[in-house]
């Protein structure tokens, strides 16, 4: 920062950041004017990013994750969730995650209309090829940015789930907590009492255990 604040031409280049992030923010809003419904796309960074369709596998894993929180969620009356299509808009960006959750306080704003969200509390994204190194890198800076408590990166390949949680200290960091697999048990730290095996995630039977335990709590 000294460095920067030290530099002969700093009036010069914030005069040309500020001319890039105008231009940015005018195509951001007719990105969100040109987006319909049946699309999956994001704005990152200036670009449009658009999703080509998934893999069945990606379909049923995020599916089954999302029926097991939702179903807690509801049940418990705690916030709300989105799957697949519910627009995160951040101060630059604008993310399509596979699934969100929001809490009471944050939700309670929501309507029928609402298109952007605010940042979530809890957030998970689905790796995919195309998909794998946004979501290491500027989603995952930029949902710690933004102060996303909890952030989980499932692997459907290697059936996995790195648990991330936000560190006050260093400011805004995440910190992996574990990389749990089939067999382990994990308890996301963002939603009060949200406890499932990993294996239903990835397998229908054990889902429909853990979901009949999540209803009898």
């Amino acid at each position: 920062m000294k460095k920067l604040m030290d530099a002969p031409d700093l009036t010069l280049m914030v005069e040309q950041v500020n001319l890039r992030l105008q231009e940015e923010n005018r195509r951001r809003q007719e990105f969100r004017e040109w987006v319909t419904p049946g699309m999956k796309a994001e704005f990152i960074n200036g670009e449009i990013i658009l999703h080509s369709p998934v893999k069945r596998g990606h379909l049923r894993y995020s599916g089954l994750l999302f029926m097991l929180l939702n179903t807690h969620v509801i049940v418990r009356n705690l916030g709300t969730t989105s799957y697949d299509k519910g627009m995160v808009a951040l101060t630059r960006n604008d993310y399509e995650p596979d699934i969100c959750f929001w809490g009471k306080e944050k939700s309670a704003s929501f309507t029928d209309e609402t298109m952007l969200h605010p940042a979530p509390d809890f957030v998970v994204e689905f790796l995919s090829k195309k998909t794998a190194k946004r979501d290491r890198t500027i989603k995952f800076d930029d949902y710690a940015a933004h102060g996303i408590p909890e952030y989980w990166i499932v692997d459907p390949r290697i059936k996995t789930i790195e648990q991330y949680w936000l560190q006050s200290i260093p400011a805004n960091e995440y910190a992996l907590v574990a990389k749990w697999q089939v067999g382990d048990h994990i308890n996301a730290s963002a939603i009060p009492g949200f406890s499932i095996p990993v294996e239903a995630i990835f397998d229908e039977n054990v889902c429909q255990e853990a979901l009949k335990a999540l209803l009898l709590e």
